[in-house]
This record gives structure tokens, sequence and C-alpha cells, in this order.
């Protein structure tokens, strides 16, 4: 079985391989593709797999786009770190899809799932199918990253979102700080977080800090219009809120 693997997120990618290895020991895993124009350009130039696992979101939009872009002929099982009430659409049409952390069982399942209907997957994925989950995922029906694969010492390990306090830009990097204070760093920017968290939950107080609103202690006036925060865990530097931030952040407090 020749496998392609569209997935932004290395480490994912990377244990998605050892699976599918452990699992299906003469898979020929033909490439790993992190976005929608590199899958699209991939997908022109080469002969069509057997099976494609596709990440929702890559590094340049939903993959969905992909198929609008490309003939996909392939089976497809998307993965995803959403929660299950959000991809009905593919267990009524029999698109499968494995939730991360994918775990050895599930993806035994799916591949056994799919043997027995390979015979159902000659034609390319019905467009419907594609937009009936595009819509499940737009702004009427907002699905947040819920969790963060972050790396501990010699291992990988997931965060809660619930459990974040903010999250900071520092040196060219960006850090998550826990609620305990623990401090890790994360591979995406603050504009890239700013879409994917949850806007009740996280908002964005400056170029350095999206905090949650659980994580802001107090609020005090200061010049020129602008606000200071006390966040919890203290950060080394004051947090501010600029003038031209102030009301909108006011709006998000209930204010």
């Amino acid at each position: 079985m020749k496998i392609l693997i569209i997935e932004d997120e290395a480490p994912a990618a990377r244990r998605l391989i050892s699976l599918i290895r452990s699992t299906e020991p003469g898979a020929e895993i033909m490439d790993t593709i992190d976005s929608v124009q590199s899958a699209v350009k991939w997908l022109q130039t080469h002969t069509s797999p057997d099976l494609i696992f596709m990440d929702i979101q890559l590094a340049d939009g939903l993959s969905f786009n992909i198929f609008s872009l490309a003939e996909v002929q392939a089976p497809v099982i998307f993965t995803t770190a959403y929660d299950e009430y959000a991809l009905k659409a593919f267990k009524v049409n029999s698109v499968d899809y494995l939730l991360k952390p994918i775990e050895p069982e599930e993806l035994k399942n799916s591949l056994l799932k799919l043997r027995k209907m390979r015979d159902q997957f000659t034609a390319p994925l019905d467009p419907q199918v594609l937009r009936s989950l595009v819509q499940s995922l737009q702004p009427g029906q907002p699905q947040f990253k819920n969790r963060f694969l972050v790396r501990f010492a010699d291992k990988l390990v997931f965060i809660q979102a619930e459990d974040i306090a903010y999250f900071m830009a520092e040196d060219k990097y960006v850090f998550i700080l826990t609620r305990e204070n623990k401090k890790y760093p994360l591979d995406h920017t603050l504009d890239e977080l700013d879409s994917l968290l949850d806007p009740a939950t996280f908002f964005r107080l400056n170029r350095q800090f999206i905090a949650n609103l659980r994580s802001i202690q107090s609020i005090h006036s200061y010049f020129n219009g602008k606000l200071k925060l006390h966040l919890q865990p203290v950060p080394e530097e004051e947090v501010l809120v600029s003038r031209e931030r102030a009301s909108a952040f006011k709006k998000w407090l209930g204010a």
C-alpha cells in the first residue's frame, strides 16, 4: 500500500509514520506534505497513492481546499485535533477520521474498514461531502484548538488549552505559560494562534501576549489610554493593552 501523508506538525507526522509501519509493515510512505499548496503540486505531478492521511488544518488553510484545486483519486483518512461532533458528515458518508493523538488500535481499525470498503473509493470524493464539512467549520459553528503538543525534556506531551495561562512571544520564539507556571516552547506564531484559539477564552493583548481570561488578576488605567494588566503567573515584564485595543478588550470582558 502506497501512502501519502499531509500533515503540518512534524511530531504528529513522525508518530503517524511510526504507527503505520507498525500496523502495516508493507506500506510505503510516498511523501509527507505540510501545506495545501505543496499538496496540490504533489498530486498534480505524481501517481495517485493508495491512501492519503490528511490533517484538517494545515499551515496555509483547511485541507479541503486541496479538493477544489487538484483531483484526489485516493481514499482519505482525515486526522484532526477537533472533537467528534464536528465531523459527523464523514461518518455518515463512510469517510473515516482519526482523532489526535492517534491510538494504534484506532489506526488498525481504520485500515481494516478501508480495506473492506475499497471498492467504494474508486472515484474521487463527493464534493458535497466536503462542502458539508467546510460549512460545519465556518464561523457559524467554530471549532477551536483545545490542546497543544509540546516538548518537555525528551518527551512530547499534550497541554490542554484550559490549563494555559497565556502565550508569550520572546526572542522570536513563542512559549506557553501554564497556570502552574510551567513554560514550554511552541511551534506557532501569535498570529496563527489568534485564529486557532477560542475568542471567548483568549484575547490578543499586544504583540507579545495572548491571555486566558482566567489568568487576568487585575486591570489598571495607564498612560495615554493604555491599560496595565496583572497576569498570573506573573511575567517578567509589564503587560500593556494599547489605547487602540483597549476598547475591544473591554468589550471582550463584557464591560
